[in-house]
């Protein structure tokens, strides 16, 4: 069986058409971590008149050579003040209230000694100083906020001072998770022979959706039986977007979802990648849906669901569906095992600005090791042709947070 190359495997799925799911209205104060399904436009500027920027007194800044300024009155913020600041005048006005008219600076309090109803200038201002312009913030017509952006707590702040009470954001896509296998135990269940493998996959791979903004539904384990998995697959494509599946598609007797999925009527778009853990994966799309199956092994549908499920649920919802490396300095020698893309476990600590790599407490053994993800583990990527690694060479990294 030849395998493609993990950067041509990543080529093809960026290549698919992916059409979002759909969208609906939420309130403003529900739409934290969903995804914008439209561009938030300004349709004022902001501020839309010249506001304080602080607390002082507005004046016309000519006449600070005089040394002292008589003040008029005060303006507090919101204020419809129609008092205009004449020569030798000055009004008192406050953090966010309109500028004066015939004003053109605030001078901070500090600047000013206040002697009866005038101020003394102990530091002069510049035109303009402490003043916020109309616009400052934005313009009329300007897009604040692109379709497709993750609401965080700046975008709720933003779309608040739009006065946004109801936002509209992408349907989360549906995923469905199962694993199959006839030694698999799912949880709760109690074991009848020693021989059986207790579930974690689906959990493990139904948590990453979650945390992902996908509403999944866990399907559980089928047993490695061909009309159990194909009624299995049937219901789950009619239900979800996304179908994940962990186990069958390498090449054991009872290995039968690598030849189901094509007698659903579904297109592979590749089957097996150059990669460890994880080389027997399979990508499928039927329509405006996919199938993304993933080897059983613990450590191996995890990582290789990071790298193939991931991308596909953000671009349902329009994001950045490309993989996000950065750079790190290696803390500690590191053996290339294979001919492949290695995707290694590692320790990541900042260090004078710097991710350093480590992989202390990593066990060394087979992709089933799903232990070397905990305390938020960050994966290595080193390339097929790549050499042993000495300590002090960079290496790419791909960090836990980025999942999300």
């Amino acid at each position: 069986m030849k395998f493609i190359s993990f950067e041509k495997s990543q080529e093809l799925l960026q290549a698919l058409h992916v059409e979002p799911v759909g969208w609906e209205n939420v309130c403003l104060t529900d739409a934290i971590d969903r995804i914008l399904a439209e561009d938030i436009t300004a349709l004022h500027p902001s501020p839309e008149f010249a506001t304080s920027a602080m607390d002082g007194y507005a004046i016309l800044t000519a006449n600070q050579d005089d040394g002292r300024i008589v003040i008029m009155g005060d303006n507090p913020a919101g204020s419809e003040l129609v008092q205009v600041v004449t020569s030798g005048h000055c009004i008192k006005t406050f953090t966010g209230s309109k500028m004066p008219s015939g004003s053109d600076a605030i001078i901070p309090i500090e600047y000013v000694s206040v002697d009866g109803n005038a101020i003394v200038i102990n530091k002069k201002v510049k035109a303009g100083e402490n003043v916020r312009e109309i616009g400052e913030s934005y313009n009329a017509g300007d897009i604040l906020i692109k379709k497709g952006t993750k609401i965080s707590f700046a975008e709720v702040g933003v779309l608040a001072g739009l006065n946004r009470v109801m936002i509209k954001v992408f349907t989360k896509p549906k995923v469905a998770v199962l694993s199959t296998g006839s030694e698999i135990l799912d949880i709760g269940q109690e074991s009848t022979t020693s021989t059986q493998i207790r579930s974690s996959n689906n959990y493990t791979i139904a948590a990453m959706m979650e945390l992902s903004g996908s509403e999944v539904l866990q399907l559980g384990v089928v047993k490695d039986d061909m009309d159990s998995i194909i009624n299995s697959f049937t219901n789950a494509l009619q239900a979800a977007d996304i179908l994940i599946t962990t186990g069958g598609v390498s090449v054991g007797d009872y290995d039968f979802v690598k030849d189901i999925i094509p007698s659903l009527g579904a297109t592979v778009v590749f089957k097996g990648v150059n990669i460890k853990p994880g080389q027997h994966i399979l990508l499928a799309q039927k329509g405006n849906k996919f199938i993304v199956a993933l080897p059983g092994f613990a450590y191996s549908s995890t990582v290789t669901a990071w790298l193939y499920a991931l991308p596909l649920v953000k671009k349902m919802q329009l994001q950045n569906s490309a993989l996000c490396f950065v750079d790190g300095v290696l803390q500690e020698k590191f053996i290339k095992k294979s001919k492949k893309t290695e995707f290694t476990a590692c320790n990541v600590h900042v260090k004078g600005g710097i991710y350093v790599v480590d992989f202390k407490d990593k066990k060394s053994g087979t992709s089933a090791i799903l232990t070397n993800l905990l305390y938020s583990s960050a994966l290595m990527v080193t390339p097929p042709d790549g050499a042993d690694l000495e300590v002090g060479e960079k290496v790419k990294l791909m960090l836990p947070d980025l999942v999300r």
